[in-house]
């Protein structure tokens, strides 16, 4: 009798499984469904473009402040060769 009770509520959770798992598939397939997944997806991509955006911000304040430190030894390579020496 035990043996039963558990495959009894083995199938159970399975069944109830099976229909949550249709019931989903059935709703992205409706017209609602694809409109929250369009929706979905265009928040993702203006996600995206505002971390790119600030990425870009970031790099650029970085090159301006690399472009506008004043440098105070010389680099070797930056003599012309005829005047190293």
């Amino acid at each position: 009798m035990n043996g039963r009770f558990v495959w009894f509520v083995a199938g159970s959770a399975a069944g109830v499984y099976a229909s949550v798992k249709a019931r989903r598939a059935a709703y992205r397939m409706s017209m609602p469904g694809l409109i929250d997944q369009a929706a979905a997806l265009g928040e993702g991509v203006r996600a995206f473009n505002a971390e790119v955006r600030h990425g870009m911000a970031e790099r650029t304040a970085e090159i301006e402040q690399e472009l506008t430190r004043p440098t105070t030894t010389v680099h070797p390579l930056s003599i012309p060769e005829d005047h190293r020496p």
